[in-house]
């Protein structure tokens, strides 16, 4: 069933984005009266198509292969390579018919789509599931710094001011994935500046130590809110409202430092002095092989601030960019050489892990939108055969009043279908060898 679920949100979810990707396209191409004879979901390879019907001049299905989608744009070169209407007179609905401006804003239809699609589910995700934000001013007790933010310079209660010269307005964008790419955080350290330089490899420390925090608003003082009877906790005799003192000696004085010390001794007992109405009382806790006891905390009283229609606009839009940054500086670091690509990319199967096993509408719709963005930018890529080959054609057209002979066209887009093969073929399979590894 969780194979099921992963197919089925990975299907939905790129049938959603190729769908408006192709649209992008095809209405920018209609608006300049240029004739569509094809739209497709999914390719119709060899002929065979799993549903069609016609409208108009053009012909909507969906095909058998699912590795995208596409529509035919008369008169022009494409993955069809339909050479035999290329050698007919221009007609006055074709592409090849219109100003060189015009194909260029039809080409970057898809693209065009993609990326509003993305700021628009990203706000869509903060305004109907997250709703509320912590804003960064609220954390009045500052940052309580895990081992790997300690490791960069932070410490327990630095109070964020700015990053990258940038005053923070929530705190969740502290650790935005930007971040980890490098940056200068400005905090204010008992009373004095103190810059802290998150190193442009850090990246590479949370990627080893997978699932590890680094800083989050845990520095305040607690007590325990509620006991799990099951959890070692419980059997321990831990109660809502006791306060914990000190573990194995060692004194606690915020909820991260709690969390960190109980997480370094997995499957051992702890002693743990706790304060129970006044009493003072010395409990053997054995912690579980996860590193966890059975404790809530009762959290700070940090003033939330919900999200309006234009703040959510606003913050999906500064997300969606954030998460391009990071995915383009991502890209460079493979072509460089800095990054492996069969660590880095990702084909359909590991997409489909990334939607996971169990259908949450809210995590669906944010990696849809992330996935949107990232359709942006491969598409944008000045390789052949994509959107992005097309409009460093088209722009030099325009720049130089020269058009580009049908016979360079038809072979740079042969080329372009090699390259997007086989990248296709090797995330495919490095897909495949991952799962058995």
């Amino acid at each position: 069933m969780t194979g099921l679920i992963m197919a089925a949100q990975l299907i939905l979810g790129l049938s959603i984005l190729v769908v408006l990707h192709e649209l992008g396209h095809f209405l920018a191409a209609r608006a300049f009266g240029i004739k569509v004879e094809k739209f497709y979901l999914f390719f119709d390879a060899f002929g065979f198509k799993l549903f069609r019907f016609k409208a108009g001049d053009t012909e909507y299905g969906i095909g058998w292969l699912p590795l995208g989608g596409y529509v035919k744009i008369a008169g022009m070169i494409d993955e069809s390579m339909d050479k035999e209407a290329m050698k007919q007179p221009p007609k006055p609905w074709e592409f090849r018919s219109k100003p060189a401006w015009q194909r260029l804003i039809v080409m970057l239809g898809g693209v065009t789509v993609n990326a509003i699609l993305g700021v628009f589910l990203f706000a869509f995700v903060l305004l109907q599931y997250n709703k509320d934000y912590l804003p960064n001013e609220n954390v009045s007790d500052g940052i309580y710094a895990y081992e790997l933010g300690r490791e960069i310079g932070f410490q327990a209660g630095d109070q964020i001011i700015e990053v990258n010269g940038r005053k923070v307005e929530r705190f969740k964008d502290i650790l935005s994935t930007r971040v980890f790419f490098g940056s200068e955080i400005k905090v204010n350290r008992n009373g004095q500046e103190a810059l802290v330089i998150v190193p442009d490899d850090f990246y590479r420390l949370l990627k080893d130590a997978s699932g590890s925090r680094i800083i989050a608003a845990d520095n305040y003082p607690f007590r325990i809110d509620s006991v799990l009877s099951d959890m070692p906790a419980g059997r321990a005799g831990l109660q809502t409202g006791d306060r914990v003192l000190a573990l194995d000696g060692l004194p606690v004085d915020s909820w991260g430092a709690f969390v960190e010390n109980v997480g370094l001794k997995e499957g051992l007992t702890v002693q743990m002095l706790v304060q129970r109405s006044g009493d003072t009382l010395l409990l053997p806790v054995e912690v579980d092989t996860n590193g966890h006891i059975g404790v809530l905390a009762a959290g700070p009283d940090y003033a939330l601030a919900s999200y309006s229609l234009s703040k959510a606009i606003k913050y999906g839009w500064k997300d969606a960019m954030d998460l391009m940054s990071a995915n383009i500086k991502g890209f460079g670091k493979i072509l460089s050489g800095k990054e492996k690509a069969t660590e880095s990319l990702q084909g359909p199967i590991g997409i489909a892990q990334i939607y996971g096993g169990e259908w949450l509408w809210s995590k669906f719709w944010f990696i849809t939108g992330l996935l949107s963005l990232i359709l942006a930018f491969m598409n944008i890529l000045p390789i052949p055969a994509l959107d992005g080959g097309h409009v460093i054609f088209l722009t030099l057209e325009v720049i130089t009043g020269r058009k580009f002979p049908d016979s360079f066209m038809e072979k740079a887009q042969l080329v372009g279908m090699i390259i997007l093969l086989a990248l296709m073929a090797f995330v495919i399979g490095n897909d495949i060898f991952r799962l058995f590894r």
